[in-house]
C-alpha cells in the first residue's frame, strides 16, 4: 500500500524552528520525487520544495535560505527543516509523491494528510 504520513508540525513562535516528517511506504525514492506543499488559511495548496531521485532540491522563493529539504532514502523518510519561520509560514503541510520528469519534480499523484504548523507573532 503506498502511504505517506506526516508528523512535527505544531505551535512555534516567529523565529523559532520546527523539523516535520513523512515517513513513506509501498514505493521507492530511487523512483520518484517526493516534495512539500503547504496550504494556508483562505489560500490555495502551493509547493514549498521538492527533492529528486538523483538529489536536486527545489524550493519556493519565499522560503529559500529558511527552509532546507532533505531525504533518507533507505528509511523512505522525507524531511523539511525550518528555520526563522514567519507567521505566514503557517498552513497545514503536506508531503506528496510526484513524478519524475526531466526538470525535476512532476505533477503529484499521492498526498499525504497533512501536519498543521502555527507561528505565533
Amino acid at each position: 500500500e503506498v502511504q505517506l504520513v506526516e508528523s512535527g508540525g505544531g505551535l512555534v513562535q516567529a523565529g523559532g524552528s520546527l523539523r516535520l516528517f513523512c515517513a513513506a511506504s509501498g514505493f521507492s525514492f530511487n523512483d520518484y520525487a517526493i516534495g512539500w506543499f503547504r496550504q494556508a488559511p483562505g489560500k490555495e495548496r502551493e509547493r514549498v520544495s521538492c527533492i529528486s531521485n538523483d538529489g536536486r532540491r527545489y524550493y519556493e522563493d519565499s522560503v529559500k535560505g529558511r527552509f532546507t529539504i532533505s531525504s533518507d532514502n533507505a528509511e523512505n523518510m522525507l524531511y523539511l527543516q525550518m528555520n526563522s519561520l514567519r507567521p505566514e509560514d503557517t498552513a497545514v503541510y503536506y508531503c506528496a509523491r510526484q513524478k519524475l520528469v526531466t526538470g525535476g519534480c512532476g505533477g503529484v499523484d499521492i498526498w499525504g494528510q497533512g501536519t498543521q504548523v502555527t507561528v505565533s507573532s
